[in-house]
């Protein structure tokens, strides 16, 4: 009998875990390790931080299916990976640390015969100087700070309604954030609420983002079809923009913030500030910090891991300029090139290179997004991982078979632009492939064919009907598997 464990039970981990538990769990232990026992659909956070959406929409416990699933689950956070063994077992084990509330600081080893890194990303507010729920800006990375989010929201409101003019801003807090996606969504659908609420015209609504130009979303931008025509992501953004009456900075690095006032960096090397009576910006991600060790107590850290705390993968990560990055330099099977029993899924996996063109400041500040790696391929990874490892254990071979490239892979994205079933709007856009390939599509990096893009009711209808479908199918459903990643 093998036993699969699995760190992180986030959209990855999860995936990986039913995929398991269905095709070989009856005959193989599949265990999961996860610091929170609740599961939390994130694409949705953003209506908890308007208020249209509550905690209890957005998760459920995670015990209750593991349990009935067969699935073994343990409430902690795991310290350190030891894939030769050593001091305890002999056989490779992950040491944990419980926070379950009735075990809490407890320490134990479980060992395993293959290893899925799916803990996802630490969120890094210490980047920036007050920035965060503990500083002076929100967030809506957790659906608890999503919920504090809309409290400070609904109390701004009110003081809204008795004539206040407010400054509203929201985008990314660091000059290396990714996940623009979250914060697009986030100020399209506050700006929607202002307007329901009545309030609008005493709100100046700022986007402050990494980014070179908007759309760029971490991708380098893109081309897409759309009415007929071909455009960049950068008039699709800026239309939207425009259309809603937002500002926008680009190219801006926050490197303090102060309650009210937010100090940043722009390319150009000049020091602004800005003040602001609302923020909420999105912090830069690392990965969760793990140590590793050999047989003999010898720190291997630097061997699984980069500096940046994800996971090195199949991927090459040897040094080059930007210009002379190919597609195939990314990632396929998620496999460790040291040890082929442990894989790493989502965004635990160290990317080899950026897809937007690095860009700083003249003192060094890096101002470039980082790559995304969330939701749909976060699935996508899981599920070719999952499925190598089931291949690994039917016959013995240390070979990955499955493979998930973010360089042949599609994703599809639908970003809310305000939450309501008659008036609501939603952007829709699909790429194929998500890192460009101008070696196969030289004009734009990818296939146009197959990358295009609105925005309407409609999408909007598909984003609603996509969080109770992802839902159903997290927490295991009957016919859950039918529903794809």
């Amino acid at each position: 009998m093998a036993r699969i464990l699995i760190l992180g039970a986030g959209i990855s981990g999860h995936t990986a875990a039913g995929i398991l538990q269905k095709k070989i769990g009856k005959s193989h232990e599949v265990v999961v390790v996860s610091p929170n026992s609740k599961w939390n659909w994130i694409p949705s956070n953003i209506w908890v931080g308007v208020g249209v959406m509550k905690p209890e929409d957005v998760t459920f416990d995670l015990r209750e299916v593991y349990k009935r699933h067969g699935i073994q689950f343990h409430q902690a956070k795991a310290t350190a990976i030891f894939p030769e063994g050593g001091n305890g077992p002999s056989s490779p084990f992950v040491r944990i640390e419980y926070t379950d509330p009735s075990k809490k600081g407890i320490t134990e080893d479980i060992t395993y015969d293959y290893l899925i890194n799916a803990t996802g990303p630490k969120l890094n507010f210490n980047a920036t100087p007050g920035l965060g729920p503990d500083g002076y800006t929100e967030s809506v990375c957790t659906y608890g700070h999503a919920e504090e989010a809309n409290k400070k929201l609904q109390d701004l409101i009110k003081e809204m309604k008795n004539g206040a003019r407010k400054t509203i801003l929201i985008g990314t807090g660091h000059g290396t954030c990714t996940c623009q996606g979250a914060a697009f969504e986030y100020i399209f659908n506050v700006e929607y609420e202002l307007r329901r609420a009545g309030v609008r015209d005493n709100a100046e609504i700022i986007w402050i983002s990494n980014e070179y130009t908007l759309g760029d979303l971490g991708i380098g931008g893109l081309h897409l079809k759309r009415g007929g025509y071909i455009t960049h992501s950068q008039i699709f953004t800026e239309s939207l923009y425009t259309e809603r009456g937002i500002k926008w900075i680009t190219g801006a690095a926050p490197t303090k913030i102060e309650e009210g006032k937010v100090v940043y960096k722009t390319l150009s090397g000049e020091e602004k500030t800005l003040g602001f009576d609302f923020a909420m910006l999105l912090p830069p991600f690392t990965g969760v910090e793990m140590k590793a060790y050999d047989k003999d107590g010898a720190d291997i850290t630097e061997k699984l891991f980069m500096k940046n705390a994800f996971m090195k993968v199949d991927g090459d990560y040897s040094p080059k300029k930007y210009e002379d990055w190919k597609a195939s330099d990314w990632p396929s099977t998620y496999q460790n090139p040291l040890y082929p029993n442990i894989f790493a899924a989502g965004i635990a996996f160290a990317p080899p290179h950026q897809i937007s063109k690095p860009m700083s400041a003249p003192d060094g500040t890096v101002i470039t997004p980082a790559p995304p790696r969330t939701g749909m391929p976060s699935g996508m990874i899981a599920r070719a991982v999952a499925m190598s490892i089931i291949d690994m254990i039917k016959t013995g071979n240390t070979k990955a078979t499955h493979e998930a490239s973010l360089a042949e892979m599609g994703a599809a994205c639908v970003a809310s632009a305000g939450a309501s079933l008659t008036k609501g709007t939603a952007a829709a856009i699909t790429l194929y492939p998500i890192v460009p390939d101008f070696d196969k599509y030289p004009v734009y990096g990818r296939d146009i064919n197959y990358t295009f893009g609105e925005i309407g009711l409609g999408a909007h209808w598909i984003k609603h009907i996509l969080h109770y479908m992802f839902i159903y199918k997290a927490k295991m459903n009957p016919g859950y598997t039918l529903i794809p990643e």
